[in-house]
């Protein structure tokens, strides 16, 4: 958080602005696949929330041209501001007003759009955007590389004002658009399925933020993942919770990046800590995990449970917001099955889905609950086979018995048809088709940065 005992000058408040008016380009943008909410009548606060570099910046970008290309709203209309300028050390909620003059000292006339890019640097944000917009004189979109935005004491601050809306990396049909690869119902049925299943283990290999789809080289793409983990590792959590313990989070990281996709205990880290010499405790770890959840490094799944407290204490699954961050823990050959699982739980996160997991005596992947109840048992694999088939489909019948679903998926790499668990027909389908074919119950619309 910005919070520096200098206040920016005015000097430099006038630099950030000319900058903005006169020398700041759009750049190339490809829309994602949704839309956002139309900003000229928009009424509440428009908070655009998801890990570094999914495309966030590139989406204002994207709703900013939008403004100016139907006319809504020229340059001088519109104030851009990213709070991580180092130019805006210092920065607090009594410079807003300057800066606010600053903006009509060189445009002539007051903003009526505001987009502040990774709001949550800024002190006391939530207080600066309620008054903001209880003015009435402006629509406010803001951004945030952290969950706290997406937080229910915010939406109480902010109630009535506020709307949010979740960026992810890439999703597929998103990297389809990005390689011009078209797909189309009758794609499955072509010569053209061969280049989609290549693009889907691509993606799969690649995972989904933008910088790294489009990098030419496997190099490349490494290293952006490698300086990603780097920035959530040190600047997203070592600095903004003031971690001093680093061994900890290095051993925590290095255990999700080898082991997502899989339940994780705190005691059973926790042992394994001390059993290498280091120290830690329960509530660290556990502090440590909510940590990289808010930094959207971490998708954690809850066990299926009626019982809030069951629910808080058994073990969570984890899987990492996107693939890519796989690729620096293992072997994509040897850990595909759980990559593409990993996938999945992205995918529902994305659409907004409840899912959680099932164990009793077998296990299910997600149980997905919609109005309240159970409606759909998924279990991913990465081929259904005579040596995990009557596996997979237990833990699939014993979900579908025990909290009485009917809807039952098989997702796979690329296997089409049908089985049948708990006297009910599963439907296995590749999980690329499901991923093109799906709708988003928590639509986005974006750009691809470039």
């Amino acid at each position: 958080m910005i919070n520096n005992m200098e206040h920016p000058s005015v000097d430099a408040l006038l630099s950030v602005v000319a900058e903005w008016l006169e020398e700041t380009p759009i750049p190339d943008l490809i829309p994602r696949e949704a839309a956002c909410p139309d900003l000229t009548n928009l009424r509440r606060i428009l908070a655009i929330v998801g890990p570094r570099r999914a495309g966030k910046t590139f989406l204002m970008y994207q709703l900013i041209a939008d403004l100016e290309k139907e006319g809504h709203a020229s340059r001088r209309d519109i104030l851009f501001v990213d709070f991580e300028d180092y130019r805006l050390a210092g920065f607090t909620a009594a410079d807003v007003t300057p800066l606010l003059a600053a903006f009509q000292r060189l445009a002539a006339r007051p903003p009526r759009f505001l987009f502040f890019d990774e709001v949550q640097r800024l002190p006391e944000w939530s207080r600066v955007l309620r008054t903001l917009h209880n003015q009435g004189r402006y629509t406010v979109v803001v951004s945030g590389s952290n969950s706290k935005l997406l937080h229910p004491e915010i939406a109480t601050e902010l109630r009535g004002r506020y709307e949010d809306l979740l960026l992810l990396p890439f999703s597929f049909r998103e990297h389809l658009l990005a390689m011009d690869i078209e797909i189309t119902p009758v794609t499955p049925f072509t010569a053209a399925r061969g280049g989609v299943i290549a693009a889907f283990e691509e993606h799969l290999y690649r995972g989904g933020f933008p910088e790294v789809v489009l990098a030419p080289t496997p190099t490349e793409r490494r290293q952006l993942l490698q300086n990603y983990f780097r920035t959530i590792f040190y600047h997203d959590i070592v600095d903004r919770y003031g971690i001093r313990t680093r061994s900890i989070l290095e051993a925590l990281m290095g255990e999700l990046l080898e082991n997502h996709s899989t339940l994780f205990s705190i005691s059973r880290f926790e042992k394994g800590l001390k059993a290498n010499g280091l120290p830690g405790s329960k509530r660290t770890i556990s502090n440590y995990l909510g940590y990289l959840q808010e930094a959207f490094f971490l998708i954690a799944n809850e066990k299926f449970a009626h019982s809030p407290r069951k629910r808080l204490m058994n073990p969570k699954k984890v899987y990492l917001v996107d693939t890519g961050f796989a690729t620096l823990g293992g072997s994509f050959s040897q850990n595909r099955g759980r990559i593409l699982e990993n996938l999945v739980a992205v995918e529902l996160n994305r659409r907004g889905e409840e899912a959680r997991y099932f164990k009793g005596r077998g296990e299910c992947d997600f149980v997905v609950t919609r109005d309240r109840r159970p409606a759909e048992a998924i279990q991913v694999c990465w081929e259904l086979n005579q040596r995990n088939e009557k596996r997979e489909l237990a833990g699939l019948a014993e979900a579908a018995r025990t909290l009485n679903i009917d809807r039952l998926t098989v997702l796979t790499f690329d296997q089409q048809n049908t089985a049948e668990a708990a006297g009910a027909e599963v439907v296995v389908r590749p999980t690329w088709e499901w991923l093109t074919a799906g709708e988003s119950k928590n639509p986005a619309t974006g750009a691809k940065e470039s």
